[in-house]
């Protein structure tokens, strides 16, 4: 257990009824007031910023997923934001239009359990080698392209740019409790997970990271985390 995570000892009745389990606390109180205003702001003016800078290449994005392969040029997907909420998440389409979800719905029982897709020591807990990407697909996701118009989630107040990432409603089922604290804050484009191994680290150091992050938010770690984002982007780092 990493010694910057809040641990406390609490009763979890439906899941141990006589025994006390470790539990990971997020403390919001960070983003209470000014704090989270002062995040609002930076999130409006540089995402807004990045759509009016990067609008022509939105556009020929828009163009190369629309002539890949027939169906729409954005995959709209419910997630789970701040406080369990849903709300429609956007990315580029990187799949066969109408895929089956089975393939992700599987992967994700597993990695959430803490199982990877490699049994040697470089394992990668993410989903590699999906039958159901196309050419230009595999592209933007291993340039995290795909993830652009998340922009207008973060304008819609849905996202921030640094924050835990969203889940699937459906992963929720295989969620322990201490695991939904990572929900207690609006999701991000990137954070703390991106840029401390991505697709390298396994579920629960994950949730840790995104709990760290919480509790010790403060605007000049969200710079920080931007900044380490763009080497991370740019050497294609755990893009699958």
């Amino acid at each position: 257990m990493k010694e910057d995570a809040v641990a406390y000892s609490a009763v979890v009745e439906d899941v141990l009824p006589a025994a006390p389990t470790l539990y990971l606390v997020a403390d919001t109180s960070r983003l209470n007031g000014w704090g989270g205003t002062a995040k609002r702001m930076l999130d409006i003016i540089l995402a807004g910023g990045a759509v009016l800078l990067l609008s022509p290449l939105l556009l020929a994005l828009a163009f190369l997923v629309k002539r890949s392969s027939p169906g729409p040029v954005f995959f709209v997907q419910e997630r789970i934001g701040k406080n369990s909420q849903p709300f429609p998440f956007y990315k580029f389409r990187t799949m066969v239009h109408k895929s089956d979800d089975a393939i992700h719905r599987q992967f994700a029982a597993m990695f959430i359990s803490g199982g990877s897709q490699h049994s040697s020591n470089d394992k990668v807990y993410k989903l590699t080698e999906d039958p159901r990407v196309t050419g230009i697909g595999r592209w933007l996701r291993r340039t995290s392209l795909d993830e652009l118009p998340q922009l207008f989630n973060i304008l819609r107040g849905e996202m921030s740019l640094v924050g835990p990432r969203p889940p699937i409603a459906y992963e929720l089922d295989h969620y322990q409790p201490w695991h939904h604290e990572r929900l207690r804050i609006t999701p991000g484009l990137t954070g703390l997970w991106q840029v401390s191994g991505r697709s390298n680290v396994p579920f629960e150091e994950m949730v840790r990271l995104d709990i760290h992050y919480i509790n010790s938010w403060s605007l000049g770690q969200d710079l920080r985390i931007m900044f380490k984002t763009v080497p991370v982007v740019l050497r294609g780092t755990g893009g699958y």
